[in-house]
């Protein structure tokens, strides 16, 4: 029995409809998804900057499972960063973060008196997140390299490699040895930050935790402790980072060093009400030391909450007999000081509930960003601002979802008439001044 011609023609078209349209949705995801939100002539102007341009991200996390299996860093996953979206990006460099979360403090055992059994389990979180940024460079030595100087990060972008800044944030695994930082600046730490959520023995934080055991300024800001740590990161031509820490901490710092300060990752209090975020005279301190204030794309510190959300959050709070928030601050996180004999199920329980609440509201998007940013720049200037993403730590907002959409964030800023020079300085240029004033100034100390 012979087969027909149109038979046979059949399977042959629709493969080639299939195939059409594999090649369509191909083009759409590389080309068209990421720059539909802009006019063809910004993105094509975006795109030119971009290849041109040193762009730094002040903070970036990599999540405990990064490299592993499935999770290379030359493999385009799921996650928010890889050298892949890097590439597609063109985002030349990081600072990509070493930090320990504060679950291992509980009740007496809070971040401010430190215990050596949750200092040496910290330290083994900063101690994996460590070996997995340098592994970075040691696996893919052909696509990315540390830079311990500008000049490092410089040359490794122009080799077209991705240049990593280690930047290590939150003092309480270093217990109470200073030493510590000596260290750290050896192995290749070039941003230290002294807080994270919760009070430790060196500086209070923005976001204290009633639950391990924290009050608001409990220290006065930095203690003695942190005192000395600020002149010796100077010595030691690190840059301090300020971004987490509380109102008092941030002034002492800037009252104290030596060489300029940023924040690598904030938002503006003026905008969005949240002690996480800066006021405008914090951002002014930052500047009057010669530093930068990094932009956070973190959707909460951007964006305040809806109503709607408010209001789900306190009829949530009522099934725990607690009284409805007064503030952001109060709704964004588990800081009531009740919370500090709450047992820990209770605690875990409320948690649990609050944030997928917060997740469900909108996000924000790149026009915040870009409001914030211009916010920040009528305020201190274009010579003091810069940007962060924060992503696999909560960041990423529509638009900049990754560092694949790096692009965007250049595009925004065109939009907005910012100039090539202006938008070079906002993405790199004015913490590269930053980070060679700083280490300058330890140069001729040492001298």
């Amino acid at each position: 029995m012979r087969t027909s011609r149109t038979t046979w023609k059949w399977p042959l078209l629709i493969l080639s409809l299939l195939l059409l349209a594999t090649a369509a949705l191909l083009i759409w995801w590389f080309l068209i998804r990421d720059t539909a939100l802009y006019p063809k002539e910004v993105i094509a102007r975006a795109n030119a900057l971009q290849e041109r341009i040193l762009s730094f991200d002040a903070h970036l996390d990599i999540p405990p499972d990064f490299g592993s299996e499935g999770a290379e860093a030359n493999r385009d996953g799921s996650g928010q960063f890889d050298l892949v979206k890097a590439e597609r990006g063109r985002l030349s460099g990081a600072a990509l973060t070493v930090f320990a979360w504060p679950e291992f403090w509980t009740g007496a055992n809070s971040p401010h008196r430190p215990n050596a059994g949750f200092v040496e389990a910290a330290r083994h979180e900063q101690e994996t997140r460590y070996r997995i940024i340098t592994g970075i460079a040691r696996d893919f030595p052909e696509r990315a390299g540390i830079a311990y100087t500008p000049a490092d990060f410089r040359r490794l972008a122009h080799e077209g490699k991705f240049a990593i800044v280690i930047s290590l944030l939150n003092a309480y695994p270093l217990g109470d040895d200073i030493s510590r930082l000596d260290d750290w600046a050896a192995r290749g730490m070039r941003i230290f930050g002294f807080s994270y959520v919760a009070n430790n023995a060196w500086a209070d934080s923005s976001r204290p935790m009633p639950f391990f055991g924290d009050s608001p300024d409990e220290l006065g800001g930095l203690s003695e402790l942190g005192r000395q740590a600020v002149g010796r990161l100077n010595e030691l031509g690190v840059v301090i980072d300020v971004s987490q820490m509380s109102s008092a901490a941030l002034e002492q710092t800037a009252q104290l060093t030596r060489a300029p300060i940023i924040a690598s990752h904030s938002g503006v209090r003026s905008l969005v009400d949240l002690p996480r975020n800066l006021t405008d005279r914090e951002m002014r301190l930052i500047r009057d030391t010669g530093g930068v204030v990094h932009i956070v794309g973190f959707s909460s510190q951007l964006k305040a909450f809806s109503r709607e959300t408010l209001d789900k959050v306190n009829r949530m709070r009522a099934d725990f007999d607690l009284p409805a928030v007064q503030n952001l601050a109060q709704a964004s996180m588990p800081a009531d000081p009740v919370f500090s004999i709450w047992p820990e199920k209770r605690f875990g329980e409320y948690a649990s509930r609050l944030y997928p609440i917060l997740e469900a509201d909108s996000r924000a998007s790149l026009k915040e960003l870009g409001d914030s940013i211009d916010y920040a720049v009528n305020k201190i200037g274009i010579d003091h601002v810069g940007i962060s993403s924060d992503f696999n730590d909560g960041g990423g907002i529509i638009g900049w979802e990754s560092v694949a959409d790096t692009r965007n964030v250049t595009a925004e800023l065109i939009q907005r008439g910012y100039s090539d020079e202006d938008i070079a300085k906002l993405w790199g240029g004015n913490f590269l001044r930053t980070w060679e004033t700083v280490q300058a100034r330890a140069a001729g100390n040492q001298q």
